[in-house]
């Protein structure tokens, strides 16, 4: 074994995951270098932590799905239907009921999204759970039903304007808390890690279980404290436009000094929210029974049921949980472009599945992690932003990413292989 291969041992990184993470740097480097230096500034990396947020979300969910070896065709539909139901709210009934502007107008949408995105994926686990039908049947009528009850709730108008406070759940200009709340937010992510590490070290030895070298324990703590806080450091560096500073500023009251005003952005509020159900996520698929189960009706699902688990429960669940994220994925979306419309969520559920595919998740069930379908959100995005700012269109994108998944998908055939072997 190399030098380079005894090191990557001793540190116990998923080889997989340092592959993902390795092919990201190289895109990025990649298409800085070929857009003269235009990629990995602050601004646009500010602007692709946004455009990854609402794909993100949804792979979130889709990793239990796909773990228990089902797949959900319907997610971009769900998110759709979803969207222009919470358009309708806010344009056409709560103004009425509470009055427009009222305060009470953007949670009481937002509820309600959630609570139909939990019918519709209810929906679905109920006929592939409990009537046994196959889930790609089921979510792909699912894709074609929403998409047109979508077209039906307001027979294809565009919902606008939408709540200027449900707007700010979208990021943009004045969406995100500001550098102070960021440096706060980076240093509880960083601390939090550092626990963690420390806990899980401490229950390993306690139950003799081999552990890391310190050094390199400290050296992969260390590495991911850096990069949460230079995430945090990249937020900060982009300012807010200098218009939308001045107003900013005068509706506070600020003084406006004569060289100018400079407000960073900070961390945008989507992404604040993709880090809370990545987490929220991780500790239920690693740290709970319901994770144990969706990972054992993966690995085996004859064995799962002789042990006595419930799988048809679970799997309505599992598509519950999905139908949600695709709601809160509806409210960032419709919230970043601030209105709903029929084309809202189109081909997401290709990239949701292919971000879940390119981020570790096994078809064949029983593997994914969170963290892997976050980062293949993130390649998928960075891959189109890139060949936008390079000025390809949509169209070469599209054949980008599906060459890309299938590489994907080859890599997981051959790493599936050798396991066996």
């Amino acid at each position: 074994m190399s030098v380079f291969g005894r090191v990557i041992a001793r540190l116990e990184i998923d080889a997989r995951l340092f592959g993902m993470v390795a092919s990201l740097v190289l895109i990025w480097i990649g298409f800085h270098l070929a857009s003269d230096g235009l990629f990995m500034t602050p601004r646009n990396l500010y602007n692709l932590s946004l455009q990854t947020a609402s794909v993100a979300i949804m792979a979130i969910g889709m990793v239990p799905v796909i773990v228990t070896r089902r797949i959900d065709l319907s997610v971009g539909s769900m998110l759709g239907f979803v969207a222009m139901i919470m358009g309708a709210v806010q344009v056409r009934w709560l103004p009425h009921l509470v009055g427009y502007g009222d305060a009470s107008i953007w949670p009481i949408t937002v509820l309600i999204g959630v609570a139909l995105g939990a019918l519709l994926g209810g929906i679905n686990g109920l006929i592939v759970g409990y009537l046994g039908m196959p889930s790609f049947v089921v979510t792909l009528a699912g894709l074609l039903i929403w998409r047109g009850a979508a077209w039906w709730v307001t027979q294809g108008q565009t919902m606008s304007p939408l709540d200027g406070r449900f707007n700010l759940l979208g990021g943009g200009v004045y969406g995100t808390i500001g550098a102070a709340a960021s440096w706060v937010v980076g240093l509880i992510g960083a601390a939090a890690l550092i626990f963690v590490s420390l806990r899980a070290r401490r229950r390993r030895i306690v139950y003799g279980f081999p552990v890391r070298p310190g050094w390199a324990e400290g050296f992969v703590v260390g590495l991911y404290c850096l990069v949460v806080l230079g995430f945090v450091a990249v937020m900060n560096a982009y300012e807010m436009p200098v218009v939308a500073a001045q107003r900013y500023a005068q509706a506070r009251g600020w003084t406006i000094p004569a060289e100018g005003i400079h407000i960073a952005e900070g961390i945008p509020i989507p992404v604040l929210i993709v880090l809370g159900l990545a987490a929220i996520f991780s500790v239920l698929l690693n740290r709970t029974r319901f994770g144990r189960y969706v990972y054992a009706i993966g690995g085996n699902p004859e064995a799962a049921d002789l042990a006595g688990i419930d799988t048809r429960r679970m799997i309505f669940w599992v598509f519950v949980l999905m139908g949600v994220l695709a709601a809160v994925s509806a409210v960032v979306a419709s919230a970043r472009l601030q209105s709903s419309d029929n084309a809202l969520g189109t081909s997401d559920e290709l990239r949701v599945i292919a971000a879940a595919v390119i981020g570790g998740c096994s078809l064949s069930g029983g593997i994914g992690t969170i963290a892997g379908a976050i980062l293949g959100a993130v390649i998928i995005q960075s891959i189109q932003s890139g060949m936008a700012l390079l000025g390809f269109d949509s169209s070469l994108q599209n054949i980008v990413t599906g060459i890309v998944l299938v590489l994907a998908v080859y890599l997981d055939f051959v790493y599936q292989r050798r396991r066996v072997k």
